[in-house]
């Protein structure tokens, strides 16, 4: 669509999406009726009313130009996946009709045995199962109707990351409405999560892109001497957005409101050529399948603009790299969010009580939540100045932690200026919202009603933080409805539950730098936090009785499906770093070294000629050059070697958790000392010789 077509967006918004308007609108009334409760109180479906609305979604989809449908979910490979199928069924006469019918919305049959299953299932065990997530709308893209569904084994057990996330919804809602009972709340049938993810990206030319094979394998650049300039002068955080780049987010803007995405703020990111895009919060698993429809949308746009937009972690050294700020909160399904304070001393010893829900959740299950951000690519962004670091903590805010404070010594808390409210024997102020500054260098940070969790990577599926935080946070308001039903008298026991929530979990509260050595040095031997500095350190803490009992408790995972998870995370990250580590040895026995070759070539040549053309020329600095780049040659070929000797000792490996470890404490330490020598090769290198885009091409190319 043009710049200068005007857009109509109210028009424009959902119109590819079968949301409650459209069924509404649709759907005979009964049959919407029951859909509805099928929606909202988790109904099971007739089958009557399954092939009501598929014939009704079916004729949606076809007016809008579908002929195909295909059931979409979220293997445990990150990213979505999709068959997809026509509404075409042959007739008698040699022709077709356009059919659906329920069973085919309600389930389908996609070959499971190429997709991960962490040791659930053998090879030539292929069948699997989708089912409909009628609580996600279905949408149109590409001529097909895309159906939300969540995916499982022959046997039930779970093979994507859709079933857990809903599952930990579903506990946090029953534990939640235990305790909204006990403060007298009877309306509130159920309590969500909302969430609204910041998605950060880098755009770079598909035409330098292509020139880069670690770009185009790996997603991140395994090679590059820094450019000139970098962030240093903080001027592209915020600054007037680029033409080319402001007619791509216009279009992505347009094609997400057309799918019902909330895509609300867009702006330009810290590092050149990094941007981002907010959405408004939505419910978790319409969040969570929404931003995997963001990341889609975005790299599909930009190749209509002649970008490519790199959803990596770190795409770029020396510079920022990428993530995605999980913005978390509960709410009832009566629109109040639990985590914002009220106007009544009840309302906000009720806010309190969630409040140390969420404290002590995160302090008990600090490993799960670090675990669950835990990538190859992450492990280059988490606790380098620009992210948070790998040690969990919790910012509250000068005012909320004082007034924490005063409730676990039994004082009086006196604001500066605040109204006074009674809680038990308490004096506590009205607490107002946003109390507190925005501080970026947290983990996971109180912004007045909701957190933030801001070390989950830029191409990480939300589910994994998600499914970790709500069950959690379940776990702990579990706990807190038994002891309070149970209460004789119901305020006593509650001032003395939170105060001791307070006691035993305020080490997780840390208002500070946490980017400061100081910090973790606190954190870990003063406070004894985790610092699981690498996804192999991580993933050593995910089997433990603790974490398998939480989710076990919950219904969230077996045991069974809580192994298969660790073995796929494992395989994962050995086989990322291996991938690079191949590509790396490609890249320099077919370009760096030929290149450097050529250059020092070229340098001696041009000694020769000076000497031959007269002794009294000095030929100093060709020799200089001549000799360092040698020096430099013999030095990659070198450590060449002995990368590919240690991938080669990795594949040998059959432990998956001996393999991460050897890849973290030898391939990966072998590839950064590549890396720093071929880059200062690049670096004196004339760039005529150089066989791929430079740092100043790819982060400034953009007009």
């Amino acid at each position: 669509m043009s710049s200068t077509t005007k857009i109509n967006v109210p028009d424009i918004f959902a119109s590819m999406v079968f949301n409650d308007d459209v069924m509404r609108e649709r759907l005979p009334k009964d049959v919407y009726k029951s859909l509805r409760k099928t929606i909202d109180n988790g109904k099971d479906l007739d089958i009557t009313v399954a092939n009501a609305v598929a014939n009704a979604m079916k004729d949606w989809a076809i007016e809008k130009g579908a002929t195909h449908y295909t059931h979409w979910f979220q293997p445990m490979t990150g990213i979505t996946a999709e068959k997809h199928d026509s509404f075409i069924s042959p007739t008698a006469d040699g022709r077709i009709i356009m059919e659906f019918s329920g069973k085919e919305l309600i389930k389908g049959e996609p070959d499971a045995s190429s997709f991960p299953s962490g040791g659930l299932r053998a090879t030539f065990e292929a069948r699997g199962y989708t089912a409909w997530d009628p609580t996600s709308y279905a949408f149109i893209k590409d001529h097909s109707l895309y159906i939300p569904t969540a995916f499982c084994s022959y046997g039930g057990e779970v093979l994507d990351k859709k079933t857990p996330l809903l599952r930990s919804m579903e506990a946090l809602s029953a534990q939640a409405v235990r305790i909204l009972r006990l403060f007298g709340d009877s309306t509130t049938k159920r309590v969500i999560t909302t969430v609204g993810p910041e998605q950060e990206y880098f755009l770079v030319d598909k035409k330098l892109y292509d020139e880069r094979p670690d770009l185009i394998y790996t997603g991140r650049t395994l090679f590059g001497a820094r450019a000139p300039k970098g962030q240093e002068l903080e001027d592209h955080y915020f600054g007037a957005i680029k033409p080319r780049i402001a007619a791509f987010m216009q279009e992505l803007d347009e094609e997400l409101w057309k799918l019902g995405v909330l895509a609300k703020t867009k702006h330009n990111e810290v590092a050149p050529a990094q941007h981002e895009l907010a959405p408004i919060f939505s419910t978790t698993n319409v969040a969570t399948d929404h931003n995997q429809l963001t990341m889609e949308t975005m790299k599909n746009v930009a190749l209509r603009h002649g970008l490519v937009c790199l959803l990596h972690e770190k795409p770029f050294a020396g510079v920022n790299g990428s993530g995605k700020h999980n913005n978390w909160s509960i709410s009832t399904d009566t629109g109040k969010n639990l985590l914002e304070p009220g106007k009544l001393p009840q309302e906000n010893a009720q806010f309190l009580l969630f409040l140390a829900a969420v404290i002590k959740g995160v302090d008990e299950y600090q490993d799960l939540l670090r675990i669950s951000v835990a990538s190859a690519g992450n492990d280059h962004r988490l606790g380098a100045n620009e992210a948070p670091p790998a040690v969990i903590s919790i910012f509250l805010g000068d005012e909320l932690t004082d007034i924490l404070n005063a409730l676990e010594s039994d004082k009086h808390y006196d604001p500066k200026e605040a109204a006074r409210l009674h809680l038990g024997t308490d004096i506590l102020p009205k607490l107002p919202k946003d109390t507190t500054d925005r501080n970026r260098t947290s983990p996971f940070a109180f912004t007045g009603n909701k957190f933030e969790f801001r070390m989950v990577g830029s191409s990480s599926s939300i589910a994994d933080c998600n499914t970790v935080l709500n069950t959690a946070v379940a776990e702990s308001l579990r706990q807190f409805a038994d002891i309070l039903e149970t209460a004789d008298n119901f305020q006593e026991e509650l001032n003395h539950l939170i105060r001791d929530t307070i006691k035993k979990h305020k080490r997780i509260i840390f208002n500070g730098n946490g980017y400061n050595d100081e910090w973790i040095e606190e954190a870990t031997d003063v406070r004894g936090l985790l610092n699981l500095r690498s996804t192999p350190e991580a993933l050593t803490m995910y089997l433990t009785e603790k974490n398998i009992e939480l989710f076990k408790i919950h219904h969230v995972y077996t045991e069974t499906e809580m192994r298969s998870r660790y073995e796929i995370m494992l395989e994962n990250y050995v086989k990322t770093i291996k991938i690079e580590a191949n590509v790396m040895i490609d890249m320099i026995y077919k370009q760096i070294l030929p290149a450097v070759g050529e250059y020092t070539k070229a340098v001696i040549e041009t000694g020769v000629m000076k000497r031959t053309l007269s002794t009294a020329i000095s030929t100093e600095y060709e020799e200089k050059l001549a000799a360092r780049l040698s020096s430099l040659s013999s030095s990659i070929a070198s450590l060449t070697e002995e990368l590919e000797s240690e991938v080669h000792a990795t594949d040998k490996i059959t432990d998956m958790t001996e393999a991460s470890f050897a890849i973290k404490g030898k391939v990966i330490i072998l590839m950064e000392k590549l890396r720093k020598i071929c880059d200062e090769a690049e670096s004196i290198t004339d760039e005529k010789y150089w066989r791929y885009p430079t740092y100043s091409k790819l982060l400034f190319g953009i007009s």
